[in-house]
């Protein structure tokens, strides 16, 4: 199983009845995965793609509190978005076991920062479990249930990008049917705690922190018992995992003792005081802040990425572990082979999709605009030159409305023109619209509607639901934030959509925010039924001034440097048919069979 898979399979596994998500790579196919076995093994259960990560942790959170095992998904950013009530969680405890599952992505690989769940955690002072395997990451959601329940506090179980999608053989366990009914006793002084009560609910999280430091279940597991030497090596995570391998393959386990943090916080007290006083020099390799390392507390003993032996950041890929150990160990490792000269094609939207006829058509009707965007697979707008702005989940609204009143204050007008993805704008693109319409900015915004959340693996968006939902309409809750320009177009008609966005800049000149609908379905939802479109192909007359391939940019559009022409690849040539309007010299047709 991929390790997203056996996070799942373990959470039906271990009676968790309630999980929801927000979909964010690294952490996608968690619920995903959920779904599966829940079906497979005819498990009562509420699954749910929630509208955000902070809507997801209350759902899951309110059956923790109804005494049922529940559990929540999200990636490090989204971490970001559920922080308030994972903040206050900590304080007012659980009763059914709670487990908070933060993906972490090093690197970063597919996220706006790297940054580090277990400090988050250390902020709200929630214990954190550190799996180094797809197998540990399975083993670790039971014990994460029974820390939980043990001391009343969610638990935050922490993968990064090398967990969740690594695959291992996973040996299927039996699933425990939990005979737990839901039952929410009232208790004000902690459910509904004044600042007076809060005070002493911190008092006993600290308490818990302190007996959780001693919890046998969670101590470090020392793998070599054997090794005998005044140095040691300190692990987690992932970073744990490779360095087993590279350790075994050195031949240090039989001299270097080895020890794996699964809770790097709080760390133990008892293991603390004995790696410090027993060892000389203590290596610790872990990702991607040294928290573990700031526990330990003794800078003449310990190296790790304080002292500068161990990388601030970046992913520890398995020669940079090798290298640090061998250079800890005194041993000579091989120089890792060179990576090959060049890259490969940088990231692209895929032929035929419909964000690239909206980006260009916002650049033919605003061609001196600022273009502020989100965060999803329309990022990648910027090779377009349509995308200006990328910082967080539904900035590109609240940064439109920034720049209004920049330049409005400097008695300057510019138009602005903003993107958003369906899924991103239901997100966190609802308050800033109508923080927009209050404040009397004046903008354009684009929804880029695909109908799914396309990025991280075509999940349902509120406008589209699993079965048994019930859609709900964006332009009905544009219309309800105030907005009074508000009409959907079909990209893929280029000439009426730019006409269409050419229509709203007007409006948003003279009047205030003006909202348009690029309304075209993703074409890699495999949901929908394929469409049949005559494919295009490439007159004699083409001129090679390279507008289709270097401003529109479609991979089905290929250069041919011998001829001086472009030419179609029809195997991934979609049939959308926007080429033609952009081809200057109206050199692409449609060919007459499909």
């Amino acid at each position: 199983m991929q390790g997203n898979e056996a996070i799942a399979r373990a959470l039906v596994e271990n009676g968790c009845v309630m999980a929801t998500s927000y979909p964010g790579t690294p952490a996608s196919e968690i619920l995903t995965g959920v779904m599966a076995w829940q079906k497979a093994e005819g498990t009562a259960m509420h699954v749910e793609w929630a509208i955000n990560e902070k809507v997801a942790l209350e759902i899951a959170y309110a059956g923790s509190q109804s005494g049922l095992r529940t559990a929540v998904a999200m990636k490090q950013v989204g971490l970001n978005v559920a922080s308030d009530p994972f903040m206050s969680a900590a304080y007012l405890g659980v009763v059914g076991g709670f487990l908070v599952i933060s993906a972490d992505d090093p690197g970063p690989h597919s996220s706006q920062t790297e940054q580090d769940s277990r400090l988050l955690a250390m902020l709200a002072k929630v214990p954190v479990l550190d799996p180094d395997s797809p197998a540990q990451a399975r083993e670790l959601v039971a014990l994460g249930f029974e820390l939980s329940e043990e001391f009343r506090v969610p638990v935050m179980l922490r993968p990064t990008t090398r967990v969740c999608h690594a695959c291992q053989d996973i040996h299927l366990a039996t699933v425990q049917k939990q005979e737990r009914r839901a039952d929410f006793r009232k208790e004000p002084s902690r459910w509904a705690a004044t600042p007076n009560f809060r005070y002493r609910l911190h008092l006993e999280l600290n308490a818990k922190l302190a007996q959780i430091a001693d919890y046998a279940p969670t101590a470090p597991r020392r793998l070599n018992s054997g090794a005998g030497s005044k140095k040691a090596i300190v692990a987690s995570g992932a970073a744990a995992g490779h360095a087993k391998e590279i350790m075994a393959n050195l031949g240090l386990m039989d001299k270097i003792p080895f020890f794996q943090v699964l809770q790097p916080y709080p760390l133990h007290t008892r293991f603390t005081e004995e790696i410090l006083h027993g060892f000389d020099e203590i290596l610790v390799l872990e990702e991607t802040t040294g928290v573990v390392e700031m526990q330990l507390r003794n800078r003449a003993t310990v190296r790790g990425k304080l002292s500068g032996a161990v990388p601030e950041a970046g992913e520890l890929l398995p020669e940079a572990v090798e290298r640090i150990i061998g250079e800890f160990a005194g041993v000579t490792v091989p120089a890792p082979p060179e990576a090959p000269a060049g890259g490969g094609r940088r990231p692209t939207l895929c032929p035929g999709c419909p964000h690239r006829a909206s980006f260009y058509a916002i650049k033919k009707a605003a061609p001196k605009g600022i273009y502020p965007s989100d965060i999803g697979c329309y990022t990648l707008g910027a090779n377009l030159g349509g995308v200006d702005t990328v910082l967080c989940m539904g900035a590109a609204v609240s940064q439109a409305a920034g720049f209004h009143h920049a330049y409005r204050i400097s008695g300057e007008e510019r138009d602005v023109v903003a993107t958003i993805g369906d899924s991103t704008f239901f997100h966190a693109g609802i308050p800033p619209l109508i923080d927009a319409v209050s404040q009397k900015a004046r903008f354009v915004l684009v929804i880029l509607d695909n109908s799914t959340t396309a990025m991280t693996g075509n999940q349902p968006t509120p406008a589209m639901p699993l079965p048994g939902g019930v859609p709900v309409e964006i332009s009905s809750v544009v219309e309800g934030c105030g907005v009074r320009f508000c009409k959907t177009g079909d990209p893929l008609d280029l000439p009426a959509f730019t006409s269409l966005v050419r229509e709203a800049v007007e409006f948003a000149c003279k009047d205030s925010v003006a909202v348009v609908i690029a309304k075209s379905p993703c074409l890699v939802d495999k949901s929908r039924p394929k469409q049949q479109r005559p494919q295009a192909e490439v007159e004699d007359d083409c001129t090679g001034c390279r507008v289709c391939t270097s401003q529109f940019e479609c991979p089905a559009l290929v250069f041919d440097e011998a001829t001086k022409k472009v030419a179609v690849d029809q195997l991934i040539c979609s049939g959308c048919g926007v080429c033609l309007d952009v081809c200057p010299s109206r050199s692409i047709t449609r060919r007459e069979k499909p």
